[in-house]
């Protein structure tokens, strides 16, 4: 039973590792679109791509997960 949790744990960690990596982002952003209009344009662009980065990874995590099982 443990060799089966193990993997498990892994994977959520690195979901997790992610999930706060791309919080981290978002957070830098939405501070630094205070402070101009081509800031804001360009956060904008790096917010989309970030979330769709996010579900991307999210897709690929949940595909090894899938893998295990």
């Amino acid at each position: 039973m443990k060799q089966l949790l193990e993997p498990i744990r892994k994977k959520i960690s690195e979901m997790i590792r992610v999930l706060i990596i791309n919080g981290v982002i978002l957070t830098i952003l939405a501070i630094l679109v205070a402070w101009s209009d081509f800031l804001l344009q360009l956060l904008v662009g790096l917010i989309i791509l970030v979330i769709a980065y996010s579900f991307f990874y999210a897709a690929y995590k949940l595909s090894a997960i899938k893998k295990m099982f």
